[in-house]
This record gives structure tokens, sequence and C-alpha cells, in this order.
């Protein structure tokens, strides 16, 4: 049994808590030499709007790779080698932690306790939930200090 990681994957949705989960990340991928890769799944998941399902990705990608680009640079300027940028269509409950955990062989998912659409969380669940319930290997939910209640 190691106690090192190897491959960490951090999920990135635009929010406070993935910011915080990405500065861990590097923390983490840091200490133990590992490579670092950047998730964003932009979630397209509009049913019968898929006219707007296309337009809103074309308009996420962009913002979302320069988001991705920063925190690439930031990590790198942190004296992490690897550090790879995902970024996908479709849903972030079930790709990260089945197909792209499992395409990069990750042995830490790193994510924030709470993302960017409140609605569904407050119907389906969030996205850290279903990470923990699906992952395969270990899980770093990161929380905001500011937004727990006491």
């Amino acid at each position: 049994m190691t106690l090192q990681y190897n491959t960490i994957l951090v999920a990135i949705d635009g929010s406070k808590e993935a910011e915080l989960a990405f500065k861990k990340s590097v923390a983490i991928a840091s200490r133990n030499n590992a490579a670092l890769h950047l998730v964003s799944i932009i979630d397209i998941s509009f049913g019968s709007l898929e006219a707007y399902a296309r337009e809103y990705a074309r308009e996420t990608k962009k913002s979302t790779e320069e988001l991705l680009q920063r925190y690439k640079q930031e990590a790198t300027e942190a004296g992490i080698s690897n550090v790879n940028i995902i970024i996908e269509l479709g849903s972030p409950k079930t790709m990260i932690p089945g197909e792209i955990a499992t395409r990069i062989d990750a042995d830490l998912i790193i994510c924030g306790a709470t993302g960017l659409n409140a609605a569904e969380r407050i119907f389906l669940g969030s996205v850290s939930d279903r990470i923990v319930r699906a992952a395969k290997c270990d899980v770093l939910v990161v929380r905001n200090q500011d937004t727990i209640s006491e």
C-alpha cells in the first residue's frame, strides 16, 4: 500500500470551492511530485433544448479554457511539472468519477463541496456527493469555511 499520490484530478467549475480545491491540489501534487489534471465538464443536460445547449457549450468552453490555462500557469509556477487540462461536454456527476478518472488512472480526486448550480444540487444532489459515492479512488472534498453554518 502506497501513501503517495501519483495522479491527481481536480474538478473545476468556476466556483469559490473549486478554486480552493485547486489550491489544495497544487500543494498535494507538489508534496507528492504528482501529475495534476485540471478537469472541467461542461454540463449540457438541457433535455430538448439542444440548440441552446450547443450555444451555451461554445460560450462556456472559451471562459473555461481561459480559467484552466490560468490555473495551469499558477500550478507550473508553483513547481508542478506535469499539469494537464481536460475540458469535455457531458455530465460531471458521471464523467469525473468514471470515464475521466479511469482514463487518467487517478488515485485522488479533489473537488469543492458545492458548485455553481444550486438548483440542480437541491433537486438531484451535488456533484461532490456523486463523486464520493462513485469514485474508485480517494476523494478529498474541500469546503469553503465562510459558507459552513454553525
